[in-house]
Formats: structure tokens, C-alpha cells, sequence
């Protein structure tokens, strides 16, 4: 596991806690959806990273 393999799943967990956040606070749903997406694609890039399928 590299640091940016790291960084990336943090980043996504960080980002999932703040679509948690947004959406109890009840912020507009397209800001909730962005950062849920985001944390998706953060998420999803580092696991392919450690599975050795995206360089």
C-alpha cells in the first residue's frame, strides 16, 4: 500500500462523513449528491490501486 493509496481512502471517508453531515444539516441536495460522488470516486480509486488494477 503506497501513501496515495492512503490518501485516497481517507479522502473518501472524510468525504462520506460529510455527505453524513450535509444531509442531517439539510443542505441542498446537489451539494449532498457532489460530495457523495466524490467520496465514491475517492473511494473506488484507492481500492483499485491496492488491487494493482489502475496504475
Amino acid at each position: 500500500m503506497t501513501g496515495l493509496n492512503t490518501i485516497l481512502i481517507l479522502l473518501g471517508l472524510f468525504l462520506a462523513g460529510g455527505v453524513y453531515s450535509f444531509a442531517k444539516q439539510k443542505l441542498p441536495v446537489g451539494v449532498v449528491v457532489l460530495l457523495g460522488l466524490s467520496s465514491v470516486f475517492c473511494l473506488a480509486a484507492g481500492i483499485l490501486r491496492i488491487q494493482g488494477l489502475w496504475s
